[in-house]
């Protein structure tokens, strides 16, 4: 029997609920679609990179700056390097931006509905906020960022719900908010959207967040980065190097900059992804499914008669993973991630039985 007599330090202990990710099956022979990693393997290049990686430079610290790699991603994006932050994926570029810009007393504003690390991050580092609740269509309503706030965030296309809103619609709520820093989440910007990036030569309060673990195939490496204003780009670096100076590991910036360099294949990547998705649209739909347009690399889907529950449970006893949440307003839908088409079929073919049964 556990004992659950709480000693005298706990009291100092700041307790919080963690973030819950994706089951990371140890059978690597299931279908994964649950956590929106590429189905495809990174550019050859990188591949490449590893086979001739030299293992004597482990011994030495990285560059803290992550130079090569910051300079390639400013090069590709048509910046200045110090318009650039680099992280370990980009949950550390956010939680850096949340501890960074979220200060003053006045709440920080996320929709109800969205990546699930918000508000873990805004519990463990005390900062109030409140969650604006999407519309029936997973929409997000203009009109409540409108509000006197502490900052904003939130992703675009949403997740889990893959709704994409236009950059001119981001752009009405960065120029109503001048006054505090707005953070737009684009992790799955590159399977459709249009991203905002060119706004942050017009707006200083405005940061971009991206990765390389969807659409550049690179989950395993952890970059992610910001782009931003040189002034916010400036106050991120001082709170990292005030925490660890040697946040990003030699390989992945070395490997990082070689996938940047294959752009012709991270293209040609994120196109059999989209055709992939957009013909899923279509089998889904045929299955009963119903979902709103998404842009990204997963559909959020409900099924008119079964509930969601019961559906993922039955595809995870045939080794198909997708992901449900068990959270108000979304407890009836999967999100399924985009695999590949043979993987896609078998998913179809399971539902099909599983359905008719």
């Amino acid at each position: 029997m556990c004992d659950t007599k709480q000693n005298g330090w706990e009291k100092n202990v700041r307790k919080v609920i963690p973030y819950t990710p994706g089951e990371q099956p140890g059978n690597t022979k299931v279908i994964k679609l649950n956590t929106n990693e590429n189905p495809y393997p990174p550019a050859p290049a990188v591949e490449e990179a590893m086979k001739n990686f030299p293992a004597d430079i482990l011994r030495l610290y990285p560059d803290p700056s992550v130079g090569k790699l910051t300079e390639a991603l400013a090069e590709y994006y048509g910046l200045k390097k110090e318009n650039v932050f680099v992280g370990v994926g980009s949950d550390d570029v956010l939680a850096t931006a949340f501890l960074t810009f979220f200060n003053s007393k006045k709440p920080v504003f996320f929709p109800d509905i969205t990546y699930s690390f918000y508000d873990v991050w805004a519990k463990l580092y005390q900062i109030p906020y409140e969650c604006k609740p999407l519309d029936e269509n997973f929409s997000i309503v203009k009109e409540d960022y409108l509000q006197e706030n502490g900052g904003i965030i939130f992703p675009n296309p949403n997740a889990p719900t893959g709704v994409l809103q236009t950059v001119e619609f981001i752009e009405e709520i960065v120029k109503a908010n001048q006054d505090v820093v707005v953070i737009i989440d684009e992790a799955y910007i590159d399977f459709g959207g249009e991203s905002c990036l060119p706004l942050i030569h017009k707006y200083d309060n405005l940061l971009v967040v991206q990765t390389f673990s969807k659409s550049r195939s690179l989950a395993g490496l952890r970059i992610g980065f910001a782009m931003g204003n040189e002034k916010l780009i400036s106050y991120l670096n001082d709170v990292k190097y005030s925490i660890n100076s040697y946040t990003m590991n030699q390989p992945s910036i070395i490997l990082g900059v070689e996938s940047i360099k294959e752009d012709s294949y991270f293209k040609e990547t994120i196109k059999k992804v989209v055709a992939t998705r957009e013909r899923s649209k279509e089998k889904l739909k045929e299955l009963g499914f119903s979902f709103q347009d998404s842009y990204s690399n997963f559909i959020f889907a409900t099924h008119k008669q079964r509930p969601a529950k019961e559906l993922f449970e039955a595809l995870k006893k045939k080794d198909i993973y997708v992901r449900y949440f068990n959270q108000e307003r979304i407890s009836d839908y999967l999100r399924i991630t985009i695999g590949t088409d043979e993987e896609m079929d078998r998913l179809f073919e399971e539902l099909k039985s599983i359905l008719n049964q």
